[in-house]
């Protein structure tokens, strides 16, 4: 790839930004130019008015192979020169390094092939996931030597379990796209073709919805993964039905297409 291509790519129809990483021959391995750059792009998504989901993939072969060890190892120059704190990808106040910043609004993650360590990191930082049949997932800190701090060890866990999680880390061992899905790593698994297509419907879906109430909703679900009892989290969600009120004057309006919706998906 020319060094002139950009780094990532974005495409914005239909109130869905769509993100590419887009850097194909090294398998879209993570260069601190690159984290900067897709850091950037997500940021701009986020405040794009124009815009209210983000899908986050890779060019093909790869989703990502996880952070450029070459870059890493002093074997290559850094890219780019880091960032002040908040500025760019790093660690948050709570100790997870962040390659994403918080978002208002949901990030899907098309994973289209290996989502390999720090690329797996990425893809749990995603709201949820949506996996080509060509996608493979690891994670591989314990065979190159080093620790996670991307999020592996708490959200896989969350995701597949802990054992399971256990499992995967202390292997190293590859997990395909069937897989990822039986064990809930993985929302669907579609053939790679339609990867992109299914994303961006699920992303209509989410767009054809009050965006004040997607984003509210956002918001409690990341509150309620900071719940310490399952009291605390029913408290959580009590207060957010009382204290909810934008919206509430178009549920009227949007009554007939709301039952016109469920009658349609679920009439078969």
């Amino acid at each position: 790839m020319a060094e002139t291509e950009p780094l990532v790519l974005v495409d914005v129809e239909e109130r869905i930004a769509t993100v590419t990483l887009n850097r194909p021959d090294a398998r879209n391995a993570l260069s601190l130019a690159l984290m900067n750059t897709l850091w950037d792009a997500i940021t701009a998504a986020g405040d794009d008015p124009a815009v209210d989901v983000v899908i986050l993939t890779g060019a093909d072969p790869a989703f990502c192979a996880g952070v450029d060890l070459k870059e890493v190892s002093g074997d290559r120059p850094p890219s780019a020169a880091p960032r002040a704190p908040g500025l760019g990808p790093g660690r948050d106040t709570n100790g997870l390094y962040r390659f994403l910043p918080v978002l208002p609004k949901p990030i899907i993650g098309a994973v289209n092939g290996v989502a390999v360590t720090g690329g797996l990191e990425i893809a749990l930082q995603c709201q949820f996931l949506v996996a080509s049949d060509r996608a493979r997932f690891a994670d591989t800190h314990a065979r190159i030597g080093v620790m996670p701090g991307g999020g592996i060890t708490v959200l896989l866990a969350q995701s597949v379990g802990l054992r399971r999680a256990v499992e995967m880390s202390l292997t190293g061992n590859f997990l395909t796209a069937d897989e990822a899905s039986r064990i809930g790593l993985v929302n669907h698994v579609v053939p790679h073709e339609e990867l992109l297509p299914f994303a961006r419907r699920l992303a209509g879906d989410i767009v054809s919805n009050d965006q004040a109430g997607v984003r509210r909703l956002l918001q409690h679900y990341r509150q309620l993964a900071n719940a310490a009892t399952l009291d605390e989290a029913h408290l959580i969600e009590g207060y957010l039905a009382e204290t909810w009120q934008a919206g509430v004057s178009q549920v009227a309006a949007r009554r007939a297409e709301v039952t016109g919706r469920g009658r349609s998906q679920t009439r078969s």
